[in-house]
């Protein structure tokens, strides 16, 4: 937290900005950093400083400001101090900037490695007036690779009496030979809560009245950053605090800086909870008319989700961990019991996940608004279950029973705000706010329903199967395959098929059309069982023709559990007895061969015999990369990935080589 003793910059006049005016002169007026602080305060206490130090962090929470201390403090008349005195000479000269000693550069404007070049000649003079040659690189992380590789040497071992200080907000930039010269101190966005202390003192030493909510919602707008804070803090008293002595609002920070008020955030969740889509609409025109901060929204948003689902799971018990004051808990926990538990994570995730999406869209207006559109109407997305069990209950659902829909139905939340969400606020088949799929889905439950007692009460085989047992002689029981009797593949419907004698179709009520079904249905389930069963295990005669590789393919295409992408990545041939493979890589070779059974089963039933499969390794072939590269480019996968993504084959090498 700032100082109280905290003095303006020598020289700072009333135009300059409030930043710039209340920058702090001492480790101990930085605003958070406390790690940091104690660390060099004490290396300058000691007399034990470093060769290099790399200061990285956010924007504004004072890396810049730190490096300056610290050079006031080693070159301070005062030193070895742990705090410059801020009234020498040494120390009003650096802070004006003017010490022959301290030399602050921009990374960005000195990046090359002529000005490195020149930084290194420096490096070898004594200092002049100090005790320390300081240099001060600000955003160091814009130097060229060249500079960076022109430093090393001078970075791990300068002369006596200098030390590098680099800043930056971009520390992945940096190459792993220049941090691990330096001792690296990362910079903490500074709290909500010492930052609003922090823009309360200033403003009370501006002599502004102002409203707490003003200074909090400036601190949350500023989000980590003392420099975005002070200037947001100077916008607003240039625009919206009017005379000097006039009290600065909250409504007047709102306007100035673009932000949505809590009323805005209130009619939003209104107009989710009644899931009204049009009032959705018209709060997003009203938001784009008055020029709201989309970021700031969003964040807001995505916040208030967050207290919100705090709030609901763990009760009063969250408050202390919200940080808010006891009037705005009371409100948000009373927000909070509206909306079920799923719905606030959903949405907070939907929340989150869409902030980079719409600030960096072509259209962030249309993106916020199809965000807001989607929270209205996310109970009819999620499962039924999960939002309102009373609904599946009241449509005849068996996965919820009416006592626990009830129970459900009331945590929820009964209130007339959340009517969607409470039990029993309209019933599914005429609310607006029951998902529309709960009748068809009760519909579907009842015709399947009815349907299944239909079918366990009279059976009659697919239409294939009966064209087949007019035409086809029929078989014995005792000529079916031993294999299906020990669990071979069968159709899904030939279990539906009764056995002969079934007592559920005795009974006074068949008619004449059932007694004719019931005599014919052991027929047709052999004569199914014989089309399905190699031949050669029920002696019928083999497949009539020439057998072809590409027939048994189409076969295949027919069956489940054959790996039909892995065939097709072969050549196949008949011989004889024999059923001949050979893969055309070693990696179809491996998968192939884990498939052997079931293939060579197929086989047989394909071609009414036994067939031997043979799998052969992949034949050998050295061929050119050019070679290669024409084969590839002709591969339907390649074409496919050219014609979606635009890709373009560039070079192909045999197995084994690069």
């Amino acid at each position: 937290m700032a100082d109280e003793a905290q003095t303006k910059v020598p020289g700072g006049g009333g135009a300059s900005s409030l930043a710039a005016r209340y920058r702090p002169q001492t480790f101990a007026q930085v605003v958070g950093q406390d790690m940091v602080k104690s660390i060099l305060s004490r290396a300058a206490r000691e007399d034990r400083v470093a060769p290099a130090y790399l200061l990285s962090g956010t924007r504004g929470v004072g890396k810049t400001t730190i490096a300056r201390i610290f050079a006031k403090a080693l070159n301070c008349v005062h030193a070895p101090t742990g705090e410059p005195c801020n009234e020498c000479s040494a120390c009003r000269r650096i802070t004006q900037g003017s010490f022959v000693d301290v030399v602050e550069i921009d990374g960005a404007s000195n990046r090359g490695i002529d000005d490195v070049r020149r930084l290194r000649d420096a490096v070898g003079y004594a200092p002049l007036e100090g005790r320390y040659k300081v240099f001060i690189i600000d955003e160091a992380h814009m130097l060229t690779k060249e500079a960076f590789n022109a430093l090393l040497k001078t970075l791990e071992e300068p002369p006596a009496r200098v030390t590098f200080i680099m800043a930056t907000t971009e520390q992945h930039k940096f190459p792993v030979t220049i941090v691990s010269r330096c001792q690296h101190f990362v910079f903490r966005q500074i709290p909500e809560a010492t930052l609003e202390a922090h823009i309360c003192s200033v403003l009370e030493r501006e002599g502004r009245p102002f409203e707490e909510d003003a200074a909090r919602l400036i601190a949350r707008r500023a989000a980590g950053s003392v420099r975005d804070a002070m200037s947001l803090l100077g916008q607003t008293l240039a625009l919206g605090g009017g005379a000097s002595g006039e009290l600065l609002t909250a409504a007047q920070a709102r306007e100035v800086l673009g932000l949505a008020g809590r009323e805005v955030m209130d009619r939003l969740m209104d107009a989710l909870a009644r899931q009204d889509a049009l009032g959705v609409a018209r709060l997003v025109r009203e938001l784009l008319a008055q020029g709201a901060d989309m970021g700031f929204f969003l964040r807001e948003l995505g916040t208030l989700w967050r207290n919100l689902f705090l709030l609901r799971q763990a009760g009063s018990e969250a408050a202390a961990v919200l940080e808010l004051p006891q009037r705005e808990t009371e409100r948000l926990a009373a927000l909070a019991e509206i909306f079920p538990l799923s719905y606030i994570h959903a949405a907070w995730q939907m929340t989150l996940e869409s902030q980079r999406r719409i600030l960096t869209s072509l259209e962030p207006a249309a993106g916020l608004e199809l965000l807001l559109l989607n929270l209205a109407l996310l109970p009819r997305l999620l499962p039924l279950g999960e939002l309102n069990p009373a609904i599946l209950a009241g449509s005849g659902g068996n996965a919820i029973s009416s006592a626990e829909a009830s129970k459900a139905g009331e945590s929820s939340g009964t209130t007339e705000r959340g009517r969607p969400f409470a039990e029993g606020a309209a019933s599914p088949a005429g609310s607006e706010s029951a998902p529309v799929a709960s009748s068809s889905l009760a519909d579907s439950e009842k015709k399947a329903s009815s349907e299944k007692a239909e079918a366990s009460r009279r059976f009659r085989p697919p239409e294939h199967v009966r064209r087949t047992a007019e035409n086809a002689p029929l078989q014995e029981e005792s000529s079916v395959s031993p294999q299906h009797a020990a669990g071979d593949e069968v159709p899904p419907w030939l279990d539906q098929i009764p056995a002969e004698g079934d007592s559920s179709l005795s009974g006074p009520e068949k008619t004449g059309q059932e007694r004719d079904d019931e005599q014919s249905l052991s027929e047709q389930k052999q004569v199914a069982i014989r089309q399905d069963t190699p031949a050669v295990a029920s002696g019928e005669q083999k497949r009539d023709g020439p057998l072809s590789w590409d027939d048994f393919l189409t076969f295949c295409e027919r069956r489940e559990g054959i790996p039909l992408n892995i065939l097709r990545q072969c050549s196949g041939e008949i011989q004889g007895t024999r059923l001949c493979l050979t893969p055309y890589s070693q990696t179809v070779f491996r998968q192939l061969r884990r498939y052997t059974d079931s293939v060579g089963k197929a086989a047989g039933i394909w071609a009414g015999q036994t067939l031997e499969l043979d799998i052969q390794p992949p034949r050998t072939e050295r061929r050119t990369s050019a070679e290669l590269k024409a084969e590839m480019q002709e591969h339907p996968v390649v074409r496919e990935l050219g014609r979606i993504y635009g890709a373009t084959l560039v070079h192909c090498a045999p197995e084994g080589e690069e």
